[in-house]
């Protein structure tokens, strides 16, 4: 991606943080904010032959090189399964163990990348004066991946510089925190996000890439609030086809046991659908506005120790959410407890 196809508000970011100094930068915040569009734009311009104050040129052999994935110059550091979406290679030992099925792609970043990644900061650079290592998310390395790395992010060989994106810090081993200079990621405007998102998507409508019709601004708004004012989640939520009219009434059918909206949304989206309920509920019960439904689509906030309850059981579910559980037995467990949860009226 060049800088000047960055979304606004990561190319102010851009600019600002190529004039930073430093071998190791941490980009930090919640997800759907580009951490990954913003670093891997701060790779290409530390990388380009011909950078310009905006960024990258977007023209020159290296700008190609990562456009097509080949740069010799730059280490993706990324869990497997990320790394095969977008389309970065794996190391050739570790593509024919998934080719010959002997394991599947790793959700996390395996040590024996961070292996290579420390290898190539050895090599000779192929093209410029520097070499970059982009590990996203940063928060999917295990402790022994993280402490793999971390005397090279100390002390790197040569010129090579180091891009930590994550949408979890706190996960993050103190000692790697520590070694960076932290960048803390922009919120956009409402006006911004808003502009952007309804250009992303009827560009994509225009070149056949999605079945969603120009939205309007108050459709794109309901995206944008599903989102949690966050661009790149709101996006996601715009390829779906989530309509408004349903996302306002959602509270409501849960309450009621309903759960057709969400009966094909995958395991993982259904509960973050519920984790956002149920903290509308607690800042609405509190006397703070609701940030992902229309307040006035809300049932009655129950008592908050129920709610309290609830937020920990959704925050335990989440963390083997993944997991290959019967997806049936699993909505129907939540729809019971959604529906016993919203009944406990306060008192």
């Amino acid at each position: 991606m060049s800088g000047s196809s960055l979304a606004p508000w990561l190319q102010t970011q851009l600019v600002s943080l190529m004039a930073q100094r430093g071998h190791a930068l941490l980009l930090s915040g919640p997800s759907g904010l580009g951490q990954y569009d913003l670093a891997l734009a701060l790779a290409r311009a530390w990388l380009c032959e011909h950078p310009t104050p905006q960024g990258a040129c977007g023209e020159c052999g290296s700008c190609h090189a990562i456009d097509v994935r080949t740069h010799a110059d730059l280490c993706a550091l990324m869990p497997e399964v990320l790394s095969l979406e977008m389309g970065w290679p794996l190391d050739e030992s570790a593509q024919k163990e998934i080719d010959d099925k002997k394991r599947k792609p790793s959700k996390l970043i395996r040590v024996e990348a961070a292996r290579e990644a420390v290898a190539f900061t050895q090599t000779t650079r192929s093209r410029g004066n520097t070499k970059v290592i982009l590990v996203y998310p940063a928060e999917r390395m295990n402790m022994e991946s993280a402490n793999t790395l971390l005397k090279t992010l100390e002390e790197p060989v040569g010129e090579v510089r180091f891009i930590l994106a994550t949408e979890s810090a706190h996960q993050l081993l103190p000692t790697i925190r520590s070694r960076c200079q932290t960048h803390a990621m922009v919120w956009p405007a409402q006006a911004e996000a808003l502009g952007w998102l309804i250009g992303q998507v009827s560009a994509a409508q225009a070149g056949g890439k999605s079945p969603t019709p120009p939205p309007t601004p108050e459709q794109a708004a309901v995206w944008l609030q599903a989102a949690g004012g966050r661009p790149d989640d709101a996006l996601a939520w715009a390829s779906s086809g989530l309509d408004a009219k349903a996302w306002a009434g959602l509270p409501q059918a849960l309450a009621r046991g309903d759960w057709t909206v969400l009966a094909d949304w995958p395991a993982a989206q259904q509960l973050a659908v519920l984790q956002k309920l149920c903290h509308d509920l607690m800042a609405h019960g509190s006397g703070a506005p609701a940030r992902f439904f229309p307040t006035a689509g809300l049932p009655a906030a129950p008592r908050m120790t129920a709610l309290a309850a609830w937020s920990r059981e959704l925050m335990q579910a989440a963390r083997s959410v993944e997991h290959p559980y019967n997806p049936g037995l699993m909505q129907e467990a939540w729809a019971a407890r959604t529906r016993q949860v919203l009944a406990a009226r306060p008192h």
